[in-house]
């Protein structure tokens, strides 16, 4: 079979699950069908707009029962979430935390918000997430341990975390990452931006790490608009986290005194009003999504040169966004199909430049192979994945 015969089952395979009512289909697009004007209206009406509010309050609450976990901190965005998140398990500046690759920028950059040094790894096939067997073969390798905490034998430098991302709301391997973390003395810190609504072996994607971070940004399963937030079931650390990101205030009626450089990073109660509407769609959300992919499985049931990436044994995904892997032979047709997607109306993306690549971090401290990573950014197609392209 010729490329072009392969591109061409790959889009008549795709179509066949969309249907075209609208001249452009987007990657992953909110509808409000539920109580968000009710909410927003409610909260312009009372003037709490900002950083304080019944509906933060509310918000925090919702995702405590969705998530299972004892402290939500609702703050502006999921990077400022990771930034804390980082800097209350104890990352200093100078030290080493591992990063996948393959993820969004975000990742890396809350890394270096703290003055510490993203050390990249691969990821693994069967999650696209970080893979704990490399991983800690890997740390074998180029690690020693001083004083009960891991060093890096090249550089001297501390390994204080690790920070696994569950890559399109696919959780990694949580229980055996937590193995490699105990064995090198690593905090586990969890960027669960993704997986709002994704569970590992049960239980909810941020309850393994001692902290984890959430994001609620206008294309996740979940909007504020905006939005993150620090979860944790630690007492200590989600105390720490609200006081931090309330610019360190010392609790007074009237006096205005701080108690360390803290940070502006509250989510403002605007935001949380649409959150705590948008949250209430979620279960449906969840069911229209994994359809979706069921539907998605159905089309390209025997089309070459693809498949469709589905959720690892131990979990159980949101399926945020969903994943066409094309064959290693057929990887040099990603661009074109890509063009002709997009051409069509239909909105498809590649994966983000692999972390290692970008200019900005190409000083920084990787695995030699990275070769799952490099082969997923090769082959890797996002696909619309809204949960109204189920009707």
């Amino acid at each position: 079979m010729t490329n072009k015969n392969i591109t061409n089952n790959i889009i008549t395979s795709l179509e066949s699950v969309l249907s075209k009512g609208n001249d452009f289909i987007a990657l992953h697009e909110p509808k409000f069908n539920g109580n968000e004007w009710k909410y927003t209206k409610d909260c312009l009406d009372s003037t709490y707009v900002s950083s304080v509010g019944a509906y933060v309050d509310r918000f925090e609450s919702d995702l405590k029962k969705v998530t299972g976990l004892k402290h939500v901190v609702a703050v502006v965005n999921g990077t400022a979430a990771l930034h804390i998140c980082l800097k209350i398990v104890g990352v200093e500046k100078g030290d080493e935390v591992l990063v996948p690759t393959l993820t969004f920028v975000a990742t890396a950059n809350a890394v270096t918000y703290n003055g510490a040094i993203p050390h990249f790894v691969d990821s693994s096939y069967l999650t696209l997430g970080m893979d704990p067997e490399k991983l800690d073969h890997y740390l074998k390798d180029i690690s020693e341990m001083r004083g009960g905490e891991c060093f890096n034998k090249k550089t001297g430098r501390r390994i204080k975390a690790v920070l696994p991302v569950h890559t399109f709301g696919h959780s990694v391997d949580l229980d055996s990452l937590l193995i490699v973390c105990e064995r090198y003395k690593l905090e586990l810190v969890e960027d669960a931006a993704e997986s709002l609504g994704s569970f590992y072996k049960g239980k909810h994607t941020g309850n393994w790490g001692k902290v984890a971070a959430l994001s609620f940004n206008g294309n996740k399963i979940v909007t504020a608009g905006g939005g993150g937030a620090i979860l944790t079931n630690d007492d200590r650390l989600g105390d720490y986290a609200r006081h931090l990101t309330t610019t360190a205030k010392v609790k007074h009626p009237w006096l205005f005194v701080h108690d360390e450089i803290g940070f502006n990073y509250r989510m403002p109660n605007i935001n949380a009003a649409l959150g705590c509407a948008h949250l209430e769609a979620l279960p449906e959300a969840i069911e229209k999504k994994r359809q979706l992919v069921n539907l998605y499985q159905i089309a390209f049931q025997g089309v070459k040169g693809v498949k469709v990436f589905t959720e690892p044994t131990f979990a159980k995904s949101n399926y945020w966004l969903n994943v066409l892997l094309l064959d290693d032979e057929f990887s040099q047709e990603r661009d074109s199909l890509l063009d002709l997607l997009n051409a069509r109306g239909i909105m498809v993306r590649p994966l983000w430049t692999l972390m290692h690549e970008l200019e900005i971090y190409k000083h920084c401290p990787k695995m030699d192979d990275l070769l799952v990573a490099q082969s997923l950014s090769r082959r890797l197609i996002n696909v619309p994945s809204s949960p109204h392209l189920v009707v």
